[in-house]
């Protein structure tokens, strides 16, 4: 390196430095300790610099902001750790309720206290970014929790993103943080106007405006728009970090990431529900937009021990802000039959725009239970709204406003689309059809779910083709797509030479999902994709999940009883049978991946883990579990034969104790799955 180059790179990465420290003081203190244009001055330095020197770019270079060259599409992220989604609670009963949840599955007496913090909840895109040894590497969109976009080079161009991270003690070589994009106001209004000059369509509302700025596919765009971010969480982290909710957020702070202020620790639920009407009132206040709080249990040893229930978590709950509301009119009720035969009623109603801008013409009316005890019928004047700002639904009808002659609306006998009569089985609420193997609006229902994108992904083929396809007799199931011919598809509405060969090479290339996937394609009852993640990870194989029994499913972790009870009730039916063979015969076989056991030395035995573990998530130690044949259960037993005790171990070290289960150390559990005895 010539003189002038070492130079040039001292005075460079000084600069960097210099930038770096800038943006943590404007965007995480809120304490600039220099003039705007100080640090205009010095990032045109820096950017001259490595115009004349274009080896010392380097990916956490303050000049990468500005955007890259526009891409065709964007790629696939998958997130080393699921993005969870929350429940939400709507009242005051509601967060008591998830109280006295969270205290009955530890075991509390329910006078106890448990430690909460409530944080805003924004009103933006939730996003997460990936760090290796300090250096922002990539940025991704939630998308289905599992998989989501990948948007690097937009999140570059958000200032409040750091590049790189402060330098202290503790710091991960890898971890993912998760946090949401959002628009202030101002800036939101200053797009909107620019926008309404230039003769293009506004957005509705500032979640719109980011969500469109951040998935721009040229990201120059996305770095014309001033976006910000909060973070609160992590994701996958190489090691530890925090033992708190609490302590996280104050180490993602000293790490240099942008936090909420407006953050509160609660000592109990009272205090959770002080704080919620506390922001009913100041929320107007805030520069941007939020639409509720969300609560989460404090402790990490805790939330362990809660889990989660799909891809839920026990041990947090999003608190929604009551819903703006709109007036109309019930013009219809229908029903419409899902894949698993349930019955859902549906108000078709006059048009109505509901704050901030969408317009609403159906409206769900759940259960023939939830139909009677607000008592809707056709005719009635309603007042609606969006169930937690998302799915359209009846409040409650103006009765002073019901025309004359109206009945009370009943769910019809029998199945509109089979005649079969309609069931509703003992302890539920939901009305069927129980004619699984001959209903056509069930078994349509189960193809669309099965080409879906989040299942097999079988392209070009839509819901409607689909149901041409049914109409015409040429498939029964979803087996009967892959024994599809051109000559078939050319007949059907709108089906086109070129469109006919793209669909075959779908559903051709859909020959080889990985075992999640497949197991969720099969719209088997209450089974999502995180549990089919978790089914898939324990069996290894298709074959030994259709010979599982209700009790060992009921053993794994995130699955439980009702859940095994479905899913052995689906392996038993004929028409499972029959589909599964079809698939086979087609030759549908699933991606060899680290779902199949490495070895037996588990084989027959039961591990519970609970409390902070140091060296390894849970998951990667339930993963080392299943890998040598053994079980991972949520809950302590008669039936466990290991317990695992982490740091702040809580009430299920005590029942394994009274139990007589055997408790291992964090390190004796290590030492054991390194070099498993003989334990068959």
């Amino acid at each position: 390196m010539t003189d002038e180059l070492q130079t040039a790179s001292a005075r460079a990465e000084a600069l960097r430095q210099a930038l770096h420290h800038a943006n943590y003081c404007y965007y995480v203190l809120d304490q600039p300790e220099i003039a705007d244009s100080e640090y205009d001055r010095m990032l045109r330095e820096l950017s001259d610099l490595e115009t004349e020197h274009p080896q010392l770019v380097t990916a956490d270079s303050p000049t990468q902001r500005i955007g890259a060259a526009p891409l065709a599409a964007f790629a696939p992220h998958t997130h080393r750790q699921p993005m969870l989604s929350l429940g939400n609670a709507f009242n005051e009963d509601e967060l008591r309720e998830f109280d006295e949840k969270v205290k009955r599955h530890l075991a509390m007496p329910p006078d106890a206290p448990i430690d909460y913090v409530a944080e805003l909840k924004i009103d933006g895109l939730a996003i997460s970014l990936t760090y290796e040894h300090g250096v922002f590497k990539s940025g991704a969109t939630r998308g289905d929790g599992f998989t989501g976009e990948d948007i690097t080079a937009n999140l570059r161009t958000v200032a409040s993103v750091p590049l790189r991270l402060r330098e202290t003690e503790g710091l991960p070589h890898l971890v993912e943080v998760r946090g949401e994009v959002y628009l202030e106001h101002a800036e939101f209004a200053r797009i909107n106007a620019a926008r309404e000059a230039a003769g293009e369509p506004v957005f509705a509302n500032p979640r719109n405006a980011a969500a469109g700025s951040v998935r721009q596919l040229d990201s120059q765009i996305t770095a014309q728009r001033k976006l910000t971010v909060f973070l609160y969480a992590l994701g996958y982290t190489s090691s530890p970090v925090a033992r708190s909710q609490w302590e996280l957020l104050e180490t993602l702070r000293a790490w240099g990431f942008r936090t909420n202020p407006n953050v509160r620790r609660c000592p109990d639920i009272d205090s959770v529900i002080a704080t919620v009407a506390e922001w009913a009132d100041k929320k107007a206040s805030l520069p941007y937009d939020i639409d509720g709080l969300v609560v989460k249990v404090n402790d990490f040893g805790m939330q362990q021990d809660l889990g989660a229930v799909q891809r839920t978590p026990r041990w947090a709950i999003a608190y929604k802000f009551p819903a703006q509301q709109g007036r109309t009119k019930i013009l219809d009720i229908f029903v419409q039959v899902g894949r698993t035969g349930a019955i859902t009623p549906v108000a078709l109603v006059e048009p109505v725009t509901l704050p901030p801008n969408s317009v609403v013409q159906r409206a769900t009316l759940h259960n023939q239970q939830e139909i009677d005890r607000k008592d809707v019928r056709v005719g009635d004047t309603v007042l609606i709204q969006k169930a937690g700002d998302v799915i359209p639904e009846i409040v409650q009808v103006v009765l002073s406003e019901r025309p004359e002659g109206t009945l009370p609306y009943r769910l019809p006998a029998d199945c509109p689309a089979c005649g079969t009569a309609l069931v509703r089985p003992e302890g539920e609420a939901v009305t069927r059809c129980p004619n699984k193997k001959g209903c056509p609006a069930q078994i349509a229902q189960r193809v669309i779910h099965f080409v879906s994108r989040r299942a097999m992904d079988i392209q070009w083929l839509g819901d409607k083709h689909v149901l041409q396809l049914m109409e015409q007799g040429l498939i029964k199931d979803a087996g009967d797509l892959y024994f599809l011919t051109k000559d078939q598809l050319l007949p059907l509405e709108r089906m086109g030479d070129k469109l006919a060969d793209n669909i075959l090479a779908a559903i051709a290339g859909s020959k080889h999902p990985s075992l999640p996937r497949l197991i969720f394609a099969l719209g088997i009852r209450l089974v999502g994709e995180h549990a089919a993640e978790i089914l898939a990870n324990h069996y290894g194989s298709l074959e030994k999940l259709q010979a599982a029994t209700v009790d060992e499913l009921d053993a794994i972790h995130g699955i439980g009883k009702t859940m095994a009870e479905s899913i052995v009730a689906f392996f038993g039916q004929p028409e499972t049978a029959e589909l599964l063979d079809k698939l086979a015969h087609a030759g549908v076989a699933p991606t060899t991946g680290d779902y199949a056991p490495t070895g037996d030395a588990f084989a027959g035995k039961s591990f519970v883990f609970t409390g902070a573990l140091q060296t390894m998530t849970r998951d990667e130690a339930e993963g080392r579990v299943r890998q040598l044949g053994g079980r991972a259960s949520s809950s302590v037993s008669k039936q466990t034969d290991y317990l695992v005790a982490g740091e702040n171990a809580g009430s299920k070290l005590d029942k394994a104790r009274s139990l007589g289960v055997q408790v291992l150390t964090e390190d004796e559990f290590r030492q054991l799955a390194a070099s498993p005895p003989d334990v068959s």
